[in-house]
């Protein structure tokens, strides 16, 4: 293909991808004579949406604790991942081979199957109705993917290098901590993302344990804009759908270098 016609594609592409956020913004600066016509460019654009979605839904505690069991969730998540992966990738045992049977067959349970049993345990625990409790239902539903990516990353690490600290005396946790774990860094940062949209984005756990108005996420509260009858407030959640992308938009733009960055190249010369 001639090289003006792969900018011909990659500019379709791009826009493509780009038309959802364009059209959020577009309908979020319309007044409300406008919101009914098709148009993506508001005639006469206004900011009234934003300071309505700010003002009337208290989206700043919802964000504030969507960030706080995302944050939680992510950190939860790698901690646990980390060694886990390590062992699953490093050691051939009989446990491998469950453990992985489980990371698939986890990944086709349907979520509202999982949500009573999980209710149920949390509520012994007096974690309903808890961020903390959310925290971790989040954790759990986002653990068997984050072993399934990282034990592929590890899996690319040369053996070498380990065994080349295994010589310099090194235990294993030694090993993970100060050998692998720098060389996975593209692979934690990955998983890391991963795990906190996830989180940032759920909808349906937060819906079930939730009930606590000052405890409510970013997507129940963006959901309030949608009324008992059906009447959608159409400017107010797009301009509050546009301002909770914001923090997954500069997320990745903060970690877009560590995901390209090839930190493996040239690990093993010399």
């Amino acid at each position: 293909m001639k090289r003006p016609l792969q900018y011909l594609a990659l500019a379709c592409y791009v826009a493509f991808l780009g038309f959802p956020l364009l059209w959020l913004l577009g309908t979020a600066m319309k007044g409300p004579d406008e919101l009914t016509t098709g148009g993506v460019v508001p005639l006469s654009p206004t900011f009234e949406n934003f300071g309505d979605a700010v003002g009337r839904a208290d989206l700043i505690t919802a964000a504030t604790n969507s960030l706080v069991v995302a944050l939680g969730t992510t950190a939860l998540v790698l901690v646990l991942a980390l060694p886990s992966a390590y062992a699953l990738a490093r050691y051939r045992t009989r446990l491998k081979i469950a453990a992985n049977a489980w990371v698939l067959v986890s990944q086709v349970f349907p979520v509202i199957l999982v949500a009573l049993p999980l209710f149920l345990i949390l509520r012994q625990f007096r974690l309903v109705d808890s961020l903390v409790g959310l925290t971790l239902v989040h954790a759990v539903y986002a653990l068997p993917f984050a072993l399934w990516m990282l034990q592929g990353y590890i899996a690319a690490i040369p053996r070498d290098v380990e065994e080349a600290g295994v010589v310099d005396g090194a235990g294993r946790l030694r090993v993970l901590v100060s050998i692998v774990a720098p060389l996975l860094a593209p692979g934690l940062v990955a998983t890391a993302m991963f795990t906190m949209i996830s989180s940032w984005n759920e909808f349906f756990f937060a819906l079930v344990l939730i009930q606590d108005p000052a405890k409510v996420t970013l997507p129940l509260t963006l959901a309030r804009f949608v009324g008992a009858e059906g009447q959608v407030q159409l400017g107010a959640l797009a301009a509050g759908a546009l301002l909770a992308t914001v923090p997954s938009l500069l997320f990745f733009a903060a970690i877009q270098r560590r995901l390209t960055s090839g930190l493996l190249s040239g690990a093993v010369k010399g």
